[in-house]
């Protein structure tokens, strides 16, 4: 039975016109001409639209000829790729969706770069990601995370003010689409970058209308508050710093190479980047420099060579093209992009910092502080998932714990029961002041600054780090809890803490939220609860209240 559904990318181009000469004439007519493509116009989907196939032919494999050599068995084995691309305008926006090799017709520079992504962060379920591919700004270096079977965002590690989220694959929330009619239930996948890799309707009418939802989703509906960071980091829009730092970057490119510049693989080519075993590289001149990798210094020599003010669109005009050497000269093209989106360097203007990543100029730090804020807010629950009792006038800490537990049933109270640092055998490490029974480490502590906030934060990272890494400590631990709760609380001997809750009293202040935490603290405990997240701890912080005169025999 011929399915309803079929996988495919589409992709959105913005600055195309929804007419069918529009549409035909933002395609490459040289590369068309050559692979011999044929346009159709389609009627049957009633709108705009353009459908160009075409075949690619190779007549023997790239691979025969030197293995013919190696084995002394002549081979000759043809190869033929197919490729389309439908384009069509939908409400007056214009999409493209390749068949096989048919993405290599749409031009780069057409596509909506965070289309797909923009999708993902308002439709995926941010505990079910599994992928997601980043950069991180100055350090040149592509980060790639698969898990299969779904996991939360914290978990990815991606969630960092100076990294840049390119695409994220996962599981979907009540999708809208035809796919949802015909699953019964099952989680429905897709991949969201610059594109949109997902399941649409075959027929006509079932396209249409999932384009339309896509395009509803992406213009009405508001990120998951868990993936809306992923929006924080946006390219530099000021055009009198664009033309300072395309000035400052001009310039630096008229001067020898002193390693401020360097290489990173434009996203969205990784896989051909692996495959390319040639690189055709191609600025300000007829013909193109050959190379079995990607020549930095060719192309920083290209630049030095050409005038002042125009060096920078030398390189956003020049091609580095990815292929596979097929012998003969001849070579089978993987990608062509613009050579300025291999480069990485930092400008400074005054005491802000700038970097180049990918033909965008990206400021450091522009986010750190809204990031930081999203982080605490996060910490603090409407709802509190545990209570604790009121701090009386004069009560110590270790009084106030065991209160606690005497109060709340199953609770152990572990404050001064410590265990050995495997660092140091006679230091001792507090684990939590209170454990409650489902595994819950719960740390408190009464601050009147920044500085015991920071020490019990430092607290709660330490005590996830020995349970997750130390055997001895993790048999410490469980022993003795076994011991101090006479049986009552049993844990695994492999026991990891999920959950961490930090009950706090800031002293003179009415309320603990996230806005009352002390500046300092703040940055501090947002670095804890993300290093803690990577290592799939969830962090809650809880306020305690103080109640004077309060007896401490209560």
């Amino acid at each position: 039975m011929a399915s309803n559904t079929e996988v495919r990318t589409v992709y959105r181009l913005p600055t195309v016109a929804p007419t069918t000469d529009a549409m035909l004439n933002a395609l490459d007519a040289e590369l068309l001409d050559n692979l011999g493509a044929e346009p159709h116009f389609p009627d049957v989907l009633g709108v705009p639209s353009v459908f160009v196939t075409c075949g690619i032919e190779h007549t023997e494999a790239p691979w025969c000829e030197p293995m013919s050599r190696t084995t002394g068995i002549m081979v000759a084995e043809n190869i033929r790729r197919t490729a389309a691309v439908l384009l069509l305008a939908v409400d007056g926006t214009v999409y493209a969706i390749g068949c096989d090799q048919g993405y290599r017709l749409i031009p780069e520079h057409l596509k909506d770069q965070r289309f797909g992504l923009s999708f993902a962060i308002r439709q995926m379920d941010p505990n079910l990601i599994r992928g997601a591919v980043s950069k991180s700004l100055g350090q040149a270096r592509t980060d790639i995370s698969l898990v299969p079977g779904g996991a939360p965002v914290p978990l990815l590690g991606i969630r960092d003010h100076s990294r840049i989220v390119r695409s994220l694959g996962g599981y979907l929330d009540d999708l809208p689409l035809t796919r949802s009619r015909y699953t019964r239930g099952k989680a429905v996948s897709a991949q969201g970058g610059r594109g949109l890799r997902i399941a649409l309707g075959v027929e006509p009418e079932a396209l249409l209308a999932d384009l339309r939802a896509i395009t509803r989703i992406c213009r009405e509906d508001i990120p998951h508050s868990e993936l809306e960071f992923v929006d924080h980091i946006v390219p530099v829009s000021d055009t009198s710093t664009l033309d300072a730092l395309d000035r400052a970057l001009d310039d630096r490119l008229g001067h020898p190479a002193d390693g401020d510049i360097s290489i990173s693989v434009p996203f969205g080519h990784h896989t051909a980047y692996t495959e390319a075993t040639t690189y055709l590289t191609q600025i300000n001149s007829r013909g193109a420099l050959r190379s079995e990798d990607f020549d930095l210094g060719y192309l920083l020599t290209r630049a030095r060579l050409t005038p002042p003010g125009r060096r920078l669109k030398a390189l956003r005009d020049g091609t580095v093209t990815l292929a596979k050497d097929r012998g003969a000269g001849t070579a089978d093209t993987l990608a062509v992009t613009s050579a300025l989106t291999w480069l990485e360097t930092g400008i400074p203007l005054g005491a802000r910092r700038f970097f180049l990543m990918e033909g965008e100029w990206y400021e450091a730090g522009s986010a750190y502080v809204e990031e930081c804020r999203a982080t605490v807010a996060a910490l603090f629950p409407p709802s509190p998932s545990v209570s604790l009792l009121a701090w009386a006038d004069g009560e110590s800490e270790n009084a106030y714990n065991n209160r606690v537990a005497d109060d709340r049933p199953g609770w152990l109270c572990l404050d001064t029961r410590n265990v050995s640092n495997p660092l140091r055998p006679r230091d001792q490490v507090e684990i939590c002041d209170l454990l409650t029974p489902d595994g819950t480490l719960v740390l408190v502590k009464r601050a009147g600054g920044s500085g015991p906030l920071s020490h019990l934060f430092s607290q709660a990272r330490v005590a996830v780090e020995l349970l997750q890494e130390s055997a001895q400590v993790r048999t410490e631990f469980t022993t003795k809890v076994a011991r101090l709760s006479g049986g009552k609380i049993l844990l695994p001997d492999h026991f990891t803490p999920k959950r961490i809750v930090l009950g706090v009293l800031l002293k003179n202040r009415e309320n603990l939220t996230a806005e009352s935490v002390f500046g300092f603290s703040q940055i501090t405990i947002a670095q804890t609860a993300k290093a803690l997240a990577a290592r799939g701890v969830t962090v809650e912080v809880i306020g305690i209240s103080t109640e004077r005169g309060l007896s401490l025999a209560a």
